[in-house]
């Protein structure tokens, strides 16, 4: 049986079609991820409540993928600090081939069942800590072995994949499978499968720093103040939070260097 993320695409003589047509068609193929992504919300609720409590109680959030699915897990780890200001070690994302691999494809790297696990030991993971194995095919070794070697640990597992009924989904305490259909380009699972994992990835990070208490309202109140623009973006919290002038926020907010701490103060006032 062919994968669903390996199925011939719907299209066909994509040499043929002029620009607009391309571009046509893959906006409509693009626009079936997000109708997936709400079929699963049930198990990203799942994993999102397991892994809050864990964070919470002190645990980790780690994630391990290959080629592009990797890389989107690094991403959704590196914004986290910045955006909510928690320390660099809370959401790690870990990579087939290491951090080389980010920027260039490492041969074969994704096909040792036991790199994962070598990673994951090299931070100390734990029982406090949750998985998540994150492979649109869901037949990645390097996912596969790290997950399987996480459960015989006593480590907590979750996955995104987008293959029904594959190798990861067995090994996955909580299996988030979402299925997209055939890409555009045959197999280029960059395309809508990795659309599908970039959405789960922010609704997973997101929810989970909401839950823990890193979002105050709907403002980034622990946001990291790395450019101008932050610090005119925390100024104006400051100001509708408080009612203070701008100069007042200004003068919090640097002195504080904390948007949370700004209002704190100024609300104590």
């Amino acid at each position: 049986m062919i994968k669903t993320t390996e199925q011939d695409s719907n299209y066909r003589h994509l040499e043929k079609m002029s620009t607009q047509k391309l571009l046509t068609n893959m906006n409509q193929e693009d626009q079936t991820v997000p109708q997936a992504v709400q079929k699963v919300i049930p198990q990203i609720e799942a994993l999102v409540d397991d892994i809050s409590d864990k964070l919470l109680a002190g645990g980790r959030l780690f994630y391990i993928g290959a080629g592009t699915s990797g890389r989107l897990g690094i991403l959704d780890a590196s914004e986290c600090p910045p955006t909510f200001g928690v320390p660099h070690e809370l959401v790690v994302g870990l990579i087939a081939g290491g951090d080389q691999a980010i920027r260039k494809a490492v041969e074969f790297a994704e096909d040792s069942p036991a790199q994962a696990w070598d990673d994951l030991k090299a931070h100390n993971v734990s029982g406090k800590d949750v998985v998540v194995g994150v492979a649109a095919s869901g037949t990645t070794p390097y996912v596969i072995g790290g997950l399987k070697a996480c459960q015989e640990a006593g480590i907590t597992t979750g996955c995104i994949t987008c293959n029904a009924a594959s190798p990861l989904e067995a090994v996955a305490d909580y299996p988030i499978v979402c299925v997209v259909g055939p890409e555009f380009v045959t197999g280029s699972t960059r395309m809508k499968s990795g659309t599908a994992q970039k959405l789960i990835l922010n609704m997973i990070s997101t929810a989970v720093m909401i839950k823990i208490g890193r979002v105050e309202d709907n403002k980034m109140v622990n946001m990291q103040l790395s450019n101008h623009k932050l610090v005119a973006r925390g100024v104006k919290m400051i100001m509708v939070a408080t009612g203070v002038s701008e100069t007042i926020a200004r003068e919090m907010l640097l002195a504080t260097n904390s948007v949370k701490k700004a209002i704190d103060q100024l609300n104590q006032k």
